[in-house]
């Protein structure tokens, strides 16, 4: 009896813990609902290469409600929180492609790393699941006007499968904006590069496993094709993780350096029935831009802050790469490489990109519209349009100018995010703890 009454005294523990965290959970879900705001008399860069002056726009439960001219506004204060910004300048928020963001705290450090897994073929494992909500990466990019990044693995032949994920969150889960958006695949390289240490050059040779590796994906591709058609099937999280590239849901993004690599990945790909094919590479796709115009291939590219990949290349083609593929008609976007701390860079790579040839507005698109596009979530973000989220920030100049990008408002899904990283709370800390403000 003694036992049984312990076990009521547990159970009825646990219910009231549990009534207690749904309770707790209700409050902290009222208090971030976003209140009706709109922005009145600011430059509006909508994103689709249209620029409103003296504008107005305004959103309520998450979502773009208006945008228009302020003198054709009619604005009923009982409803919305009326801001000012005369004289500033309002964009859509900025999307980060193919990142390591919040999967990778300190590439040196092992135990902060999600970035890989072991094996070569991992397409069931998804970024989502490792997302950090509380790296100190996000408040820097957040500072930039990057609101949402897609989350994307390394390693290995099929790397896994990346995520969509806005920075604003207390866990992975509040943190997600679209679950498993496609599947990263590393084509194989057609040669190998070695450096010869005697003339102080670097040789390149066919790689002689080239074949049996392309071989060994379309088989890959074919059993994955054989398991979606079966009625009663043996679960295989491996194959049943592909079935989005042949459905349609998922994108397949494949990662290529040399033109026969980029040709053949694609053909390869549309053989085989995927639909969303996205590449990322750099500047060998000038050698093949009426390949990707006829097979309407979107293409990620490097930042613009880099060099080429070989020394007989012009100093400044990543300068231009955007110019030059945009004007052949190919949808465009620009992601980041290396360092992790220096994608805070991201619209400055844009900045630099119309300053080698591109229009302000269209190297804007490179980090917001086509970067939706190639996501498949330009339905819902990219631009600031009647319908969409209100995921947006107000800065006091051109936020692809480095000199003159400074935020001063920042909306995702029409939460106000306040501005405030470890530097800033620390500044406050020890001016409380020293008397500095006194």
């Amino acid at each position: 009896m003694k036992h049984i009454k312990n076990y009521k005294i547990l159970i009825l523990l646990v219910a009231c813990c549990m009534s207690f965290s749904i309770f707790a959970q209700e409050k902290l879900a009222i208090k971030s609902k976003s209140e009706p705001v709109i922005l009145v008399g600011g430059t509006l860069h909508i994103g689709t290469g249209k620029v409103m002056q003296n504008a107005a726009i305004g959103f309520e439960n998450g979502k773009i409600s208006i945008v228009d001219k302020l003198e054709n506004t009619k604005i009923d204060n009982s409803v919305y929180n009326v801001i000012d910004v005369s004289g500033k300048h309002i964009y859509p928020g900025f999307i980060l492609l193919n990142s390591l963001i919040g999967i990778e705290e300190i590439s040196g450090v092992p135990h902060s790393n999600d970035r890989n897994e072991e094996g070569r073929i991992n397409p069931n494992l998804n970024t989502a699941f490792a997302f950090k909500s509380d790296s100190e990466f996000l408040p820097v990019l957040r500072f930039n006007g990057i609101l949402t990044v897609e989350t994307a693995p390394r390693g290995g032949m099929v790397s896994g499968t990346s995520s969509v994920m806005k920075l604003d969150g207390r866990n992975w889960e509040e943190s997600l904006y679209q679950f498993g958006t496609g599947i990263h695949l590393n084509w194989p390289s057609s040669s190998r590069t070695s450096y010869d240490a005697a003339t102080h050059t670097r040789r390149s040779n066919p790689n002689k496993n080239y074949s049996a590796n392309v071989t060994e994906l379309k088989n890959l591709f074919t059993q994955a094709i054989a398991y979606g058609k079966q009625e009663d099937r043996k679960p295989n999280l491996k194959l049943e993780a592909f079935q989005g590239l042949f459905n349609g849901t998922q994108s397949l993004f494949i990662h290529a350096v040399e033109p026969k690599e980029i040709i053949e990945s694609i053909q390869v790909s549309k053989k085989t029935g995927i639909e969303h094919v996205v590449l990322i590479s750099a500047e060998s796709t000038l050698l093949v831009v009426d390949f990707l115009r006829k097979n309407n291939i979107p293409v990620i590219l490097p930042p613009t802050h880099s060099v080429p990949s070989r020394e007989d290349m012009d100093y400044d083609l990543r300068y231009k790469l955007p110019y030059l593929l945009s004007k052949e008609g190919i949808v465009v976007a620009i992601s980041h490489q290396g360092m992790l701390s220096t994608s805070r860079n991201l619209p400055f790579y844009a900045g630099v990109a119309a300053a080698f040839g591109l229009d302000k507005e269209e190297a804007l698109k490179t980090i917001s519209l086509n970067a939706a596009k190639i996501l498949r979530i330009d339905n819902t973000l990219g631009s600031l349009e009647v319908g969409k989220d209100a995921t947006l920030f107000v800065s006091t100049g051109d936020a692809l100018d480095i000199r003159t990008n400074k935020l001063t408002h920042t909306f995702i899904q029409g939460k106000n995010i306040t501005l405030e990283g470890k530097q800033q709370k620390q500044y406050k800390q020890y001016s409380e703890l020293l008397g500095h403000n006194e």
